[in-house]
């Protein structure tokens, strides 16, 4: 009904009526809602071209933490970071980033969320609240972060509930399992090219490829390790670990 704010499901619907190349005008007549409010929200969480339902929910529910609150609350918040609407825009943007690494979208959020957090931790009942998805949605996105080694899960103070933490070396770990996927496709190219022959325009082609991606992802490893080592005094230890423990 209208006056109603829009819910994760109605920004979906507006998600999915603009990947159909629906107008504002259809859009809202299917949510009924007015056309304003659809223009409104689009407008405000990227435009047409780079809406996305996740994102513009999890902006709106940092937008509404802007609301007035006792000046005490308020007095902590102002010494605490930056000021919520930046902290939005920020997160959106990082999350965004991420998703374009190749992670999906939840398993993104929850990696912002872990970079973000003063403490580097959350528990998955927090995780749900702030990205506002389902338990389950948050565990299978935790389990791949976890499978991958990019966090950790641990127990808070009082021991009864599990946190799951980002360690300092998460962004080098990140960039090492994104090597993986080229390598991977390095590989699969290099065997291509002794199936069809290297004396073959394919062959060749693969070839080429296969050892392109293979040697660019050799000299991100080893640049990996040598900035890890000048920033942190320590070794990053043996890549092939890292990668083993993504797959």
């Amino acid at each position: 009904m209208p006056g109603r704010r829009l819910t994760g499901a109605d920004r979906r619907q507006i998600s999915g009526g603009l990947a159909q190349g629906l107008d504002y005008a259809e859009i809202a007549r299917r949510l009924g809602r007015p056309t304003s409010t659809v223009m409104r929200e689009v407008a405000r969480n990227g435009g047409p071209g780079r809406y996305s339902a996740e994102l513009a929910q999890l902006a709106t529910i940092h937008r509404a933490r802007r609301r007035p609150r006792p000046a005490a609350a308020q007095r902590i918040s102002e010494d605490s970071g930056p000021d919520p609407h930046m902290t939005a825009a920020f997160m959106a943007e990082f999350t965004a980033a991420l998703i374009e690494t190749g992670l999906p979208r939840t398993a993104a959020g929850v990696l912002a969320c872990l970079f973000a957090s003063e403490t580097g931790s959350c528990t998955a009942a927090e995780l749900a609240q702030r990205l506002q998805v389902s338990a389950a949605t948050i565990s299978h996105a935790v389990g791949l972060l976890e499978k991958q080694a990019l966090i950790r899960r641990g127990r808070d103070d009082r021991g009864r509930r599990h946190r799951y933490f980002i360690d300092d070396d998460a962004g080098v770990r990140s960039a090492v399992v994104g090597v993986r996927a080229n390598q991977r496709l390095a590989a699969t190219a290099l065997r291509g090219a002794d199936m069809f022959g290297a004396d073959t325009d394919a062959g060749a082609r693969l070839a080429m490829t296969g050892r392109l991606l293979e040697q660019i992802g050799n000299d991100i490893i080893r640049s990996a390790q040598r900035h890890w080592r000048a920033a942190t005094g320590k070794e990053l230890g043996d890549a092939r670990a890292y990668q083993a423990s993504a797959e």
